[in-house]
């Protein structure tokens, strides 16, 4: 099969166009492709297909390596936007793709950056059904108890403020039983953050059906999120393993 693997701060996925896939893209042959030894390795697979609906430069579908289906990615956009516009399928600066999660909306800013509008967020959805207006909530994970903030960015987040020891965190030991918490029927992600300044945070990025990450466009989102409602200025720079993003919320 055709494909190219690309990265947007150390979140790589391996893009397909649908075209080119002489099979179907079950869930055990995208655990195999994303297999690190004996696979492509990646953090998931980009799957773009002409739009069903007109207006659309393309259908963006996601998948993790767990062979599950998510609804988003901010990085994964970001790397099938600059791919479509490399590739042909778009002369224009502005365009629209279709997601599970809705409408995407990006604008290319240089040869190798865009910036994404990632839509409203919100702190009440479906994948935290037992949560109050505010999203807020706490549980208890390897014998620590969270307070965290769910934030919905097409996805869920799970949005934890660590003010001392972040570096420290064994998100190995910590992330599963919080993604997989009974709170989050659909399970969830989870973003780790620290206030730096004002308008500057450092993040730590467990996905959903990945582990842990360099880093992520909607965990970045949701932790920046939860810091503007903790009091923090707007844009926020979120210091990430793999890099910075710079996330405006309105």
């Amino acid at each position: 099969m055709r494909f190219e693997k690309w990265q947007a701060l150390g979140n790589d996925y391996v893009i397909v166009e649908r075209g080119d896939l002489p099979f179907e893209l079950t869930p055990a042959r995208i655990r195999r492709l994303c297999e690190p030894h004996t696979g492509v390795g990646s953090d998931g697979v980009l799957l773009l297909d002409q739009p069903a609906e007109r207006g659309y430069v393309a259908s963006l579908r996601i998948f993790n390596p767990d062979g599950s289906e998510a609804e988003l990615s901010g990085n994964g956009a970001r790397e099938a936007i600059m791919y479509l516009r490399r590739s042909g399928w778009t002369d224009s600066d502005t365009f629209s793709i279709e997601t599970a999660a809705g409408e995407i909306r990006p604008i290319i800013t240089g040869p190798d950056t865009c910036r994404v509008d990632m839509g409203r967020a919100r702190l009440r959805s479906k994948d935290y059904p037992s949560g109050d207006a505010d999203g807020t909530g706490s549980l208890t994970a390897a014998g620590r108890t969270f307070e965290f903030q769910h934030v919905s960015i097409g996805n869920p987040q799970c949005s934890i403020d660590v003010p001392e020891g972040l570096e420290e965190l064994n998100l190995a030991e910590i992330g599963p039983p919080i993604e997989s918490s009974e709170l989050f029927p659909n399970r969830t992600n989870v973003s780790f953050w620290r206030r730096d300044s004002g308008d500057e945070i450092t993040a730590r990025i467990f996905e959903r059906g990945v582990g842990e990450t360099l880093s992520s466009g909607t965990g970045a989102s949701g932790a920046a999120v939860a810091f503007v409602l903790k009091g923090g200025e707007s844009p926020v720079t979120v210091h990430l393993d793999g890099g910075d993003l710079r996330v405006e919320v309105g």
